[in-house]
């Protein structure tokens, strides 16, 4: 057992759960992830596999048929499949993002629906919030829902969809006209219910194909084009309108535990195969992790895996109490994606010249690490909720 990112007071069965991961992580996704990685080829045999341990209901409540899990089972199981290949988190990210909406926010008839189909792994679930010219500026949403008698009928693009090809339903954030003064209290979350591949998929919906991406192989991104597309009001989350901005900031927030345990996944991967470089790789007559230039890197690499990973549980428990946690989830995804391009870059480091080779690890990781700076929010949004937090907790008097 490493002695890194342990967690303490963990129950009989969460201990159970990781250690079947952990071991499924070790002989399923490593031997085969950097192949499929360069292929970008999706990974259909993973997937089947997470499906047969049920992991795409892991969260979802056991009345629905899911394990009834907490929030912070999750993030470890996410920074396990990340340590192994972080393509293969994305695939069960974003779905459980949805799942955890629809627990929170939908009616009882949409939760009885979807969500056993969605524990079994039958319904897969994307997250649509970004446009293409929307940047962090959510509230600035231009794809329109306009209501139409029992219908609303939905235009415009869509932008970043994890899962946009693989999966059958997307947890949508339009604009509707609410008449409220703030922008963000016009938003609305539909559930668009839809098949699976590219093209136009539905009647005013296309999918145009795979964005082609630098890292973040296998898993398929994409954009969504609503052309005259027509839902019925009953698609609506939750069943009101105006609520789809803090419904899907709900979302967000665990999000942002999630992105968090895939950096310190990574951060473990990349950790652990310097460390074992370091001491198979000789210079000078001796292995390079005793020269005091790579140990020092090597114990700053461990001090950072170890900060992050206690930062992102602790976000997590924080959740999973029904505490505020935007703060925290803020500061951990913060330094957990900081400190893994860091953590990653050093192990490219201490690789050498091998590092750049296609043939090592490091080379798909070093690829992997910068979109987690970007991912749930780049470092610059979690620095103004992390300020606004602590201005609202230290206001001067």
């Amino acid at each position: 057992m490493a002695r890194l990112a342990q967690t303490a007071g963990l129950t009989d069965v969460q201990q159970e759960i990781l250690s079947t991961v952990r071991t499924f992580v070790d002989k399923e996704i490593i031997p085969h992830a950097t192949a499929l990685e360069h292929a970008d080829t999706y990974p259909q045999d993973i997937v089947d596999g997470m499906k047969e341990m049920g992991l795409f209901g892991l969260t979802i409540p056991e009345e629905y048929g899911g394990l009834g899990e907490s929030l912070l089972t999750y993030a470890l199981v996410v920074e396990q499949i990340a340590r192994g290949w972080m393509s293969v988190s994305g695939v069960i990210n974003t779905h459980f993002i949805v799942a955890y909406m629809l627990t929170q926010h939908g009616t009882d008839e949409q939760k009885q629906r979807l969500l056993p189909q969605m524990a079994a792994g039958e319904v897969r679930g994307a997250f649509s919030m970004s446009e293409p010219d929307l940047g962090s500026d959510v509230a600035a949403i231009k794809t329109k829902a306009v209501r139409d008698g029992d219908d609303y009928v939905i235009d415009g693009a869509k932008m970043w969809l994890t899962n946009g090809g693989t999966s059958n339903l997307i947890a949508l954030l339009v604009r509707t006209d609410e008449g409220k003064p703030k922008p963000h209290q016009n938003l609305t979350a539909f559930l668009v219910e839809k098949p699976t591949g590219y093209g136009e998929v539905a009647p005013g919906l296309t999918i145009p194909g795979k964005i082609d991406k630098m890292g973040y192989k296998g898993v398929d991104t994409t954009e969504a084009v609503f052309d005259g597309y027509r839902i019925p009001a009953s698609a609506i989350l939750g069943g009101e309108t105006g609520k789809g901005f803090s419904q899907m900031m709900d979302g967000v927030e665990v999000g942002r535990v999630n992105v968090a345990a895939r950096a310190c996944g990574i951060s473990i991967r990349a950790f652990e195969l310097a460390v074992e470089y370091a001491q198979q790789r000789s210079t000078f007559g001796k292995p390079i992790a005793e020269h005091q230039a790579i140990a020092f890197k090597l114990a700053e690499m461990g001090t950072k895996v170890e900060a992050a990973h206690h930062m992102m549980v602790n976000a997590a428990r924080l959740k999973d109490a029904g505490t505020r946690n935007d703060v925290e989830a803020g500061m951990a995804k913060l330094i957990a994606s900081e400190y893994c391009a860091e953590v990653t870059q050093e192990a490219f480091r201490i690789h050498g010249g091998y590092g750049y080779s296609k043939e090592y690890e490091i080379e798909r990781l070093m690829r992997e690490a910068p979109f987690l700076l970007i991912g749930e929010g780049t470092s610059e949004i979690q620095k103004t909720i992390i300020s606004r937090g602590l201005l609202r907790e230290y206001r001067s008097r």
